[in-house]
């Protein structure tokens, strides 16, 4: 061994307990090869020898050298010895976090982020509980892979009574969030001959992502005040369209009724499908929330949804709704995807949304977000007076356009970046670009206090006024 003996890189092992021992000296050879303290073609010292070294048996030693040989880490040559094989490679130091953030950002505007710290940590740690304490042993197996029944059930419930579907728990389908959504119906598309899918411009560029991973080609389709505009639709030659007709993201638009009305009856008569992404519609702010589209015609619209914004993203659980004609295809491609999620997470969903809990926990995050957006269009009338607020009062973001005198918009996130604010303009959601050099936002507003909020929009301002006006 090079640079010292054998013994000293496997003391530590020697001195565990009796019973650990001999696993902790494998483990700690295993660790000397990978890491290269014993080099590919180190002679390693008799069993008899190292044994002696270690003050252990030498059976305990043999035995280790045995297993490392079966496992490729070690080599034995009948009556040579035995050697550190080449198989082995030292892993990849260190451990990564990928989680999207903001390094080094003051105030992070950024949209899509619900207030994580309204997790309802007590009330979900009671069904834990409660399930733990009263789920039957059996229901731990592989379950349904469109979820559990209970679950299902209680989400038809719930989604009828508040969104307006049409809520079958047969056909519904317990997913990890709307991104799995979207790449299950892509796949039920893509099977059935689909080569493309149409997406909102200016929309959420994750749509086009996810399509593209079933090998369907995304096509931008323009929105005006009402919706999608029924002819570049029907010209674009797509047979399914992914839209969020209650609260559009990011405009802010909610489908008129005619426009809704025009939508069915282009999936009518193409033989198509509609993406119903209800990433928000629990939350309106001026009057009752829009009904979903998926109401007025069932088997032309898969609705999905989430827990992402209500409760937190990181659980990772959501739903779609499935026309009867892709539900085989959707189902079969969730089984062989994941086998269906995890059962004590959905048993905990079900009791919670049951108990009465998820709508206590809507009321709350109601009154949270709706006293942030106030606080957001106060200070933005405060501090940038004339800027011009669209969109119904809904959902977790706006849009706000700066008056003029504020643009270019490459050097107003530029001055932002430098007062260490994140911010999204709202060309990075399509292709439109706007005609008189506007800056326009897409402001993310829910995850931060009003406190927050006041203090971010104020470093905008001091940023603008200590550098001059961007365009002189």
């Amino acid at each position: 061994m090079p640079g010292q003996p054998a013994w000293e890189l496997l003391l530590p092992a020697a001195g565990a307990p009796a019973r650990q021992r001999g696993r902790s000296l494998q483990e700690a050879l295993r660790e000397a090869v990978r890491t290269g303290l014993l080099a590919a073609g180190t002679r390693l010292p008799s069993s008899r020898a190292l044994a002696a070294d270690l003050g252990v048996s030498r059976g305990l030693v043999t035995e280790a050298y045995e297993q490392l040989v079966a496992e490729g880490y070690l080599r034995s040559d009948r009556g040579s010895g035995t050697w550190v094989g080449g198989a082995a490679r030292a892993a990849a130091p260190g451990v990564r976090d990928l989680a999207p953030r903001g390094p080094g950002v003051r105030v992070d505007f950024r949209p899509g982020t619900p207030d994580l710290s309204l997790f309802p940590r007590a009330a979900w740690g009671a069904a834990q509980r409660a399930v733990l304490a009263e789920l039957p042993h059996r229901r731990l197996g592989y379950p349904d892979p469109r979820g559990l029944p209970e679950l299902r059930a209680a989400l038809a419930a719930l989604l009828a009574r508040r969104r307006g579907v049409v809520a079958d728990p047969e056909r519904l389908v317990v997913c990890s969030g709307v991104a799995q959504a979207a790449t299950l119906l892509g796949l039920a598309l893509r099977a059935r001959g689909h080569t493309s899918v149409g997406v909102e411009d200016p929309g959420s560029p994750e749509h086009g992502r996810l399509f593209a991973a079933s090998v369907l080609e995304t096509v931008w389709l323009p929105l005006d005040g009402e919706g999608l505009v029924p002819g570049p639709l029907a010209a674009s030659g797509v047979r399914a369209v992914v839209v969020t007709p209650s609260h559009q993201f990011p405009s802010g638009i909610a489908y008129g009724a005619r426009r809704r009305a025009e939508l069915l009856d282009w999936a009518r008569t193409v033989d198509g499908f509609v993406l119903e992404d209800d990433y928000d519609g629990d939350f309106r702010y001026d009057r009752a929330p829009v009904g979903a589209l998926q109401g007025l015609d069932p088997e032309r619209v898969a609705y999905a949804g989430s827990v992402s914004k209500s409760l937190a993203p990181g659980l990772r659980l959501g739903w779609m709704l499935v026309p009867e004609a892709l539900l085989d295809e959707v189902v079969e491609r969730k089984r062989t995807m994941d086998l269906g999620n995890p059962v004590l997470d959905q048993a905990v969903l079900a009791r919670f949304v049951t108990g009465g809990g998820y709508d206590r926990q809507l009321r709350r995050c109601q009154r949270a977000y709706r006293e942030r957006r106030d606080a957001l269009v106060a200070a933005l009338d405060r501090d940038f007076p004339g800027t011009e607020v669209t969109g119904i009062a809904a959902g977790l973001h706006v849009i706000a356009r700066l008056p003029p005198g504020h643009g270019p918009t490459a050097r107003f996130l530029e001055r932002a970046r430098a007062a260490g604010v994140s911010l999204r303009p709202l060309e990075d959601h399509g292709t439109a670009r706007p005609p008189d050099g506007a800056v326009r936002l897409v402001i993310g507003y829910a995850h931060l206090a009003p406190a927050e909020i006041a203090r971010g929009v104020g470093l905008l301002a001091e940023a603008t006024r200590d550098g001059g006006r961007p365009d002189g």
